[in-house]
C-alpha cells in the first residue's frame, strides 16, 4: 500500500524494467534496432557513403600510380604526369575525407540529439507509475551515456563498415592484379585473422553491454544517494553510501576492463598478423623478384597494399566493436521509448474543450464538483486493489479534508483524480461529465496540486509560479506570493523573482510557499493539498490557512491531513480504511461517532475540547 505520508512513495508503483533487457540473437535483427534511429538521415549517411568511396578510390589508386612513376624511370619519358597525378590523388582524397568527416560528425550529433529529444518527450508524457518503478539515474543516464556510445556507431561506423570492405576488397582485386602468388599469401593471413577476432565479438559485445547497464545502476545509486545526503549524514551513513556507489563504479570499470582486454587482444591480433604477413610478402616477393618472377615496381606497388590493408582489417575490428556497442545502447533507448505514453485514445471523439466540465463553467453550489462511483484501482496486475468499490463526492465549493493510516488510499485518490493512476473498474466525473470522455488536459488544467514534500522545479522563483500559468503578470505573480507572506522575502533576494530554487536561497518552507502561491496564482477549480503546512512555521501556518479559507469560498479545496488546524478547519472530513471511505463528517461528529477517528486523533495529540462547534 502507498505511504500516505509520503506522496512520492513508489512502493507499489510498476516494477523498474529488467537491467538485461538489451536486444540479444542475432546481429541482423539487433542492428535493425539501431536503423530505426539512422533511418530518417539516411540520404546524409548515403552521402557520407560516397564521399567514403571516393576517398577509398584515391588510396586505392594511389600504389597503382606508384608503380607508373617507378616504371616510368629510365625510359626517359616525362615523370610530371604521374607525379600530378599523385598529388591530384593526395588533394581529392583530403578534401574528400575532410567533407566526409563534417557531413558524419554533423549526422552523429543530430541523431544524438534526436534520440535524446525522444526519451525527454517519452519521460514528461509517461504515465506515473511507468517512470516512477525505475531509478533516477538510471533514466539520465540513458540520455547521457547511451547516447555518446550510439552517436558513432548511428553514423561513422555504418558508413566506415562499407568504406572499408571496400577498401579491402579493392586492394585484394588490385593485389591480384599484381601478383596471384602474393595475393594467396596475403588473403590466407587475413582469414587466420578474421578467425580469431570474430572469435573475441561475442565476449566484447557482452563485456560492453554489462558496463553500460552497470552505468545505469551507478547513475541510479549515486542520484539518490544525493537528493538524501542530508538524511546520510545526520546518519553517519557516508561511508557505507560511498562503499554502495563505487561498488557500482567499480563493477562498470570491470566490464569496461574487460571490453578493454578483449579489444586490445583483438586488435593486436590484427595488427600484428598483418604486419607479420607483410614479412613473409617482402620475403616471398624479393624471391620472386630474384627469380626474374616479378618486377620491383609491382612488388613495391603490392607492399603499398599490403601496408594499406592493415587499416581496412584493424579499421572493421574496431568499427564492428563500435557498432556493437552503439546496438546495446540503441537498445536500452528503444527500451525508453516503449514506456506507455499518458495519451488519448481518440481525441477527436471526446467532448470539445467549450462543453461540460471542461469550460471551467462555475457549478450549481449544491451540485459535487468531482464524483467518484465504485472506483478500484490497483497498482500492479494480479495485486491486491488499493481502493475498493470507492464512493466519494467533492463539492464545488468548501474546504474537505482526507485522513486515515497509512496505506488507506489517500494519496491514492488524488492520483485517480490527477489521472495519475487509471481505475480498473468504476467511474470518475467532474462536473458530471466521466473522465473517460475529457482529455488528459480537460482534467488537469482544473486542478492546481501542491505536493508535502514539495519537489523543486528546476528554475527560478518566477519560473516555477508560471508554471501552471506561462502567461501570469508579474503584479499577479507579486499577489499571490502576498497572500502566502511571501513577497518581502523574494523582495529581499538579489534577484527577487529571478532567483533559482535549486540553491539554498530558498529555505523548504518557503519553497512550500512559492508551491501554494502558484496554485493560487492558478486559480484552479480543485485544489489538492498534501498537507501544505507541513514545514511551514507556527506564524506562516496561520497565514496559509486564511488564503485556503479564502481560495474555499469559491473552488474546492481538499487536504491528505496530518495536523490538527487541517482536520479542525475542514468543512467535511473523509475518514478512509482499507481503500475505502468508511466515515464523513465534521471534527465533532467523527469524535462522537467513529472509533478510528478518535484512535487518529488521539495519535495526533488533538485535545478535543479545544475543537470548535461544527460550522
Amino acid at each position: 500500500m502507498v505511504d500516505d505520508m509520503s506522496p512520492t512513495s513508489t512502493t507499489h508503483e510498476a516494477p523498474s524494467a529488467p537491467r538485461d533487457a538489451t536486444p540479444r540473437g542475432p546481429f541482423l535483427p539487433r542492428l535493425a534496432v539501431l536503423w530505426q534511429f539512422v533511418r530518417p538521415h539516411r540520404r546524409t549517411l548515403l552521402l557520407g557513403l560516397v564521399l567514403g568511396l571516393g576517398t577509398t578510390a584515391a588510396t586505392l589508386a594511389t600504389p597503382m600510380v606508384t608503380k607508373w612513376v617507378l616504371d616510368t624511370l629510365g625510359t626517359g619519358e616525362s615523370l610530371t604526369p604521374a607525379v600530378l597525378t599523385l598529388v591530384g590523388l593526395l588533394v581529392v582524397g583530403l578534401v574528400l575525407g575532410l567533407w566526409q568527416w563534417v557531413l558524419l560528425g554533423t549526422l552523429a550529433e543530430r541523431v544524438v540529439l534526436d534520440a535524446r529529444s525522444s526519451m525527454v518527450r517519452r519521460f514528461f508524457r509517461a504515465r506515473i507509475g511507468a517512470l516512477t518503478g525505475r531509478p533516477t539515474g538510471e533514466l539520465v543516464t540513458r540520455v547521457t551515456s547511451d547516447t555518446v556510445l550510439l552517436r558513432e556507431a548511428a553514423s561513422s561506423s555504418l558508413v566506415n563498415l562499407v568504406n572499408l570492405a571496400v577498401s579491402l576488397v579493392g586492394t585484394v582485386v588490385l593485389m591480384g592484379v599484381l601478383d596471384l602468388v602474393l595475393l594467396g599469401t596475403t588473403l590466407g593471413a587475413i582469414v587466420a585473422i578474421g578467425v580469431l577476432v570474430g572469435a573475441l565479438m561475442p565476449r566484447i559485445a557482452k563485456a560492453q553491454e554489462k558496463a553500460q547497464e552497470s552505468l545505469g545502476s551507478l547513475g541510479g545509486t549515486l542520484e539518490g544517494g544525493l537528493r538524501a545526503i542530508r538524511t546520510i549524514k545526520a546518519s553517519r551513513a557516508e561511508g557505507r553510501q560511498i562503499d554502495r556507489v563505487l561498488d557500482d563504479a567499480q563493477d562498470s570499470a570491470r566490464h569496461s576492463v574487460r571490453a578493454v582486454r578483449t579489444e586490445a587482444v583483438a586488435w593486436s591480433i590484427a595488427g600484428g598478423g598483418i604486419q607479420l604477413a607483410i614479412i613473409v610478402i617482402l620475403a616471398l616477393g624479393a624471391w620472386r623478384v630474384d627469380q626474374g618472377l616479378l618486377a620491383v615496381s609491382s612488388l613495391v606497388a603490392f607492399l603499398l597494399y599490403a601496408f594499406q590493408i592493415v587499416e581496412p582489417v584493424t579499421g572493421l575490428t574496431m568499427n564492428v566493436t563500435q557498432l556493437q556497442a552503439g546496438i546495446a545502447a540503441a537498445g536500452r533507448i528503444r527500451e525508453v521509448q516503449a514506456i506507455e505514453p499518458e495519451e488519448d485514445d481518440d481525441p477527436a471523439a471526446r467532448r470539445p474543450a467549450g462543453v461540460g466540465a471542461a469550460s471551467g463553467t462555475a457549478a450549481p453550489h449544491d451540485a459535487p464538483r468531482l464524483s467518484l462511483r465504485g472506483v478500484t484501482a490497483r497498482y500492479l496486475p494480479g495485486g491486491e486493489p488499493v481502493v475498493r468499490d470507492l464512493d466519494l463526492d467533492v463539492p464545488a465549493r468548501g474546504q474537505g479534508a482526507v485522513v486515515g493510516p497509512a496505506g488507506a488510499g489517500k494519496t491514492t485518490t488524488f492520483s485517480l483524480l490527477l489521472r495519475f493512476l487509471q481505475p480498473e473498474s468504476g467511474r470518475i466525473l467532474l462536473d458530471g461529465v466521466p473522465y473517460d470522455d475529457l482529455t488528459f488536459d480537460d482534467v488537469r488544467r482544473r486542478f492546481a496540486y501542491v505536493e508535502q514534500e514539495t519537489p523543486v522545479v528546476p528554475g527560478t522563483i518566477r519560473e516555477n509560479l508560471r508554471l501552471s500559468d506561462p502567461a501570469a503578470t508579474e503584479k499577479a505573480m507579486w499577489a499571490a506570493l502576498a497572500q502566502v507572506r511571501l513577497d518581502a522575502k523574494v523582495r529581499s533576494l538579489p534577484d527577487g523573482l529571478d532567483t533559482s530554487l535549486v540553491g539554498t536561497t530558498v529555505s523548504g518552507g518557503e519553497r512550500q510557499r512559492v508551491a501554494l502561491a502558484r496554485a493560487v496564482l492558478h486559480a484552479p477549480d480543485v485544489l489538492l493539498l498534501d498537507e501544505a503546512t507541513a514545514q511551514v512555521d507556527g506564524l506562516t501556518e496561520a497565514a496559509v490557512h486564511a488564503v485556503i479559507e479564502d481560495l474555499a469560498r469559491d473552488r474546492a479545496v481538499v487536504t491528505i491531513a496530518h495536523r490538527l488546524s487541517t482536520v479542525i478547519d475542514a468543512d467535511v472530513i473523509l475518514v478512509m480504511e482499507d481503500g475505502r471511505v468508511r466515515a464523513r463528517g465534521t471534527h465533532p461528529q467523527l469524535l462522537a461517532t467513529d472509533e478510528l477517528y478518535r484512535e487518529l486523533v488521539a495519535a495526533l495529540r488533538i485535545a478535543t475540547e479545544e475543537a470548535p462547534a461544527p460550522r
